[in-house]
């Protein structure tokens, strides 16, 4: 079985619940800037917001216009005027608030974090995301978080890698494995750059590219086969 040594984890429904977090954040936000919260805001906020991630993930819209105009968006679409960059600002300090983990999560990272090198491979806000894993109270256990906003471009772009892969000491392609729940960010990123992969796919999705994925699981837990780890019952 290979051996791997370093371990890239995205965060957003990889290690932390964004569902849950959301729940939390978007009726919270609503209320401070005068919208009523309903199933149709969330459905309403959810479909704009997977229209601007998908566009991001695709190079078509810019990190600071997906954070300006998903907000915008929302209350102009139910008779409200804001500005979406303050609206976003307060809705990622919510974020924090509603912090669930994935299931099995709190363990599998601190089980692997004896044995490998782990780092931190998001798509994001740094300030956020920083955040929320000390929240969390898992950020130490991370060598090196790499965040979209600082790396000057997301995944599942090949220089979104190439920046984590130059600061990772001693890096090694061969011996390195990214767990992420995207398909579209996470598994395509990392065939892209040349790493193997592991897509966490509990719910069954399908492919969304034609390209091999070296390892699918449903929890977290199957990671310690893959890393030839004895369970821990």
């Amino acid at each position: 079985m290979k051996q791997y040594t370093t371990l890239l984890f995205d965060v957003d429904d990889t290690l932390l619940d964004f569902d849950a977090a959301e729940a939390v954040a978007l009726p919270l936000v609503c209320k401070e800037f005068g919208l009523t919260y309903s199933e149709e805001v969330r459905n309403y906020y959810r479909a704009v917001n997977d229209e601007l991630w998908r566009a991001l993930e695709l190079g078509h819209v810019t990190r600071d216009e997906l954070l300006g105009t998903r907000f915008t968006r929302l209350f102009q679409a139910f008779g409200h005027t804001v500005d979406g960059s303050v609206v976003d600002e307060r809705y990622r300090d919510y974020l924090v608030v509603g912090q669930q983990f994935v299931p099995e999560a709190d363990e599998v990272i601190q089980t692997l974090s004896k044995q490998h090198d782990l780092f931190i491979v998001t798509n994001g806000v740094t300030m956020t995301q920083h955040k929320r894993l000390e929240h969390a109270g898992m950020k130490h256990l991370f060598r090196d978080i790499f965040v979209s906003e600082e790396t000057g471009s997301q995944k599942p772009m090949r220089a979104f890698f190439d920046y984590a892969f130059t600061r990772i000491p001693q890096f090694d392609a061969t011996k390195t494995l990214i767990v992420g729940d995207s398909f579209g960010a996470d598994i395509v990123g990392g065939y892209n750059a040349g790493i193997d992969t592991c897509w966490l796919n509990a719910k069954g999705k399908p492919k969304t590219a034609d390209i091999p994925v070296t390892y699918e699981i449903k929890a977290l837990r199957e990671l310690y086969r893959i890393l030839n780890i004895p369970q821990i019952v």
